[in-house]
């Protein structure tokens, strides 16, 4: 088994929860739109995000530190471009959603997520089949993001 180079696993996850937190601060108070959007059926409470997604950051963060701690080929180049690149369009979702209120263009901002995420996740496990299970419960929330954004888009 490889050592882990925790200054580098700490970097990865470190950036990706700041990336998180910076979306969150530029969204303004989502909080109270969230409470006041018409919902569709399945739409959790708005505290579960504060708590979700931390832990998504978090095993996105160790499924990249897993990448880049295999042999740098091309395969690992995409992988991890598609992860940056999927994570700067996560950042974006939050501030066009929250923050000025175009839900329909964050439509087509998170299912540009969904397919960003779906190649990334594929990449990573193609690298390697743990950083690819890492990325799952992901993708699997966006999914459900996506239905609740198309929902509130139609609702409201």
């Amino acid at each position: 088994m490889k050592k882990i180079d925790w200054y580098q696993l700490l970097t990865i996850i470190l950036i990706t929860e700041l990336v998180g937190v910076l979306g969150s601060l530029l969204s303004g108070n989502t909080g109270e739109i969230y409470t006041s959007l018409i919902k569709p059926p399945l739409s959790p409470p708005g505290w579960l995000f504060g708590v979700i997604w931390p832990v998504l950051y978090l095993l996105m963060s160790i499924a990249a530190y897993i990448i880049y701690q295999t042999p740098q080929t091309l395969d690992r180049k995409k992988a991890t471009t598609f992860y940056w690149i999927q994570l700067f369009v996560n950042f974006l979702w939050p501030i066009v959603f929250f923050r000025f209120e175009w839900y329909w263009i964050a439509v087509v901002i998170i299912i540009l997520l969904d397919i960003l995420v779906s190649i990334t996740t594929l990449w990573f496990y193609k690298i390697n089949k743990s950083a690819g299970y890492l990325m799952i419960p992901y993708l699997i929330w966006i999914l459900f993001a996506t239905y609740l954004n198309i929902g509130i888009a139609v609702l409201n």
